[in-house]
C-alpha cells in the first residue's frame, strides 16, 4: 500500500489567531516541512492565488500542493452563491494537480469567535441536517464535475462535530461528498476514532493526522471556554508529542485499504512548539507507524515532468 505524508501550514501562520504565527516566508515554510520529509503542504494564506506563480514555488521546494481549506457556507446560503466562489480555487488546485480541496463549515460555525464557548456550538434538527446533507453532496458531485473533488471536513465548534453528527451526516448524504477523517477533532468531540474508520472508510479520500493533548482537552470549560482558547492552550500537536495512539489509527486505515494522502495539522504556538522541530518529531512517529503497518511512504514530492 502506497502514502503520501503532508503538511499544513497552520502550524507556521494561525488564520484565525494571528498572534500565534510565525514570521516566517511560504519558502522558508515550505522548505522546513521538506526537510524534515513532507513531500506535500496544503494550501495557507500566503499561498499565491495564481498558478503560474506558485508552480515555480512549489517546483523549486519540492513539494506538491496536497489539498487546502474551503470555508463552505451551504448550511445557509445556496449553492450557486459557493460555486462562485470555490470557481477560483478548482481552476488553481486543477492547474496544480491538487488532490482535492477540503470542504469546512462555516455557516452557524463559531469556530473563529473566542468569544463564544464551545457548549454554544451549533446544532441542526434532524430534519435540517437531512437537508443539509443532500446539499452538500449536490455541491460536491458538481466541484467533482468540474475536475475537482471536494473531502469533507467535520470540525469542532460547527455543525458536524460529534460521532453522532458525523454519523447522521454521512447517512444522509451520498458518494458525492467524500470525507476527510481528522483524528484530532474527532477525538476532541468525544469520538471513537477507530469505529469511525470503520463506519466510513468506503466514502474517506483525505486523513488529518491531528494529534491531541488529552489533559489540555479534559481540562477546558466548555461553558466558559472557546475552540480558539484550547487552540492557544496548546488542545492539538503533532503524532509523537499528544495522547492518540497513530499506531493502532495507522493500521486500522490499512485494514481497510486505505491509500493517499495523511496529512499533519497541528495548530499551535510556534514559539513554544517550533514548527521545524514539531515537523521533524511528527514524521518521526508517523514513518514508524506506517512502515509497521506496511505502508510504503513516498518519497517524491513535485512530479517530475
Amino acid at each position: 500500500m502506497k502514502a503520501k505524508l503532508g503538511m499544513s501550514p497552520i502550524a507556521w501562520w494561525n488564520d484565525d489567531l494571528v498572534e500565534l504565527s510565525d514570521d516566517v516566508s511560504l519558502e522558508e515554510c515550505l522548505k522546513q516541512s521538506r526537510s524534515a520529509g513532507f513531500t506535500g503542504m496544503e494550501k495557507g494564506r500566503r499561498f499565491p492565488e495564481d498558478s503560474e506563480v506558485l508552480l515555480p514555488i512549489l517546483k523549486a521546494a519540492d513539494v506538491t500542493l496536497c489539498g487546502g481549506w474551503f470555508s463552505g457556507t451551504l448550511v445557509d446560503e445556496d449553492i450557486a452563491a459557493n460555486k462562485d466562489r470555490i470557481a477560483p480555487m478548482i481552476e488553481l488546485f486543477k492547474a496544480v494537480d491538487a488532490p482535492c480541496i477540503v470542504y469546512g463549515e462555516v455557516g452557524r460555525s463559531i469556530q473563529g469567535d473566542r468569544g463564544k464557548p464551545l457548549a454554544t456550538k451549533p446544532r441542526l434538527a434532524d430534519d435540517e441536517m437531512k437537508a443539509y446533507a443532500k446539499k452538500v453532496t449536490a455541491f460536491g458531485e458538481w466541484c467533482a464535475e468540474q475536475g475537482m473533488p471536494l473531502s469533507y471536513h467535520h470540525h469542532m465548534a460547527a455543525v458536524v462535530e460529534t460521532e453522532p453528527e458525523l454519523d447522521t451526516f454521512m447517512r444522509h448524504s451520498g458518494e458525492g461528498i467524500p470525507l476527510l477523517l481528522d483524528a484530532g477533532h474527532l477525538a476532541f468531540a468525544g469520538g471513537d476514532v477507530l469505529r469511525a474508520i470503520d463506519n466510513h472508510h468506503k466514502r474517506i479520500n483525505h486523513v488529518h493526522v491531528k494529534d491531541i493533548r488529552r489533559p489540555v482537552v479534559d481540562g477546558l470549560d466548555r461553558s466558559r471556554q472557546s475552540f480558539l482558547d484550547a487552540v492557544a492552550l496548546g488542545a492539538f500537536t503533532v503524532p509523537g508529542d499528544g495522547s492518540l495512539d497513530f499506531g493502532a489509527i495507522v493500521q486500522r486505515f490499512a485494514d481497510h485499504g486505505y491509500e493517499g494522502w495523511f496529512v499533519v495539522e497541528a495548530e499551535q504556538d510556534p514559539k513554544a512548539n517550533p514548527p521545524a522541530k514539531m515537523a521533524e518529531v511528527g514524521y518521526k512517529e508517523l514513518m514508524r507507524v506506517m512502515t509497521r503497518a506496511g505502508y510504503t511512504v513516498e518519497t517524491q514530492g513535485f512530479p517530475k515532468v
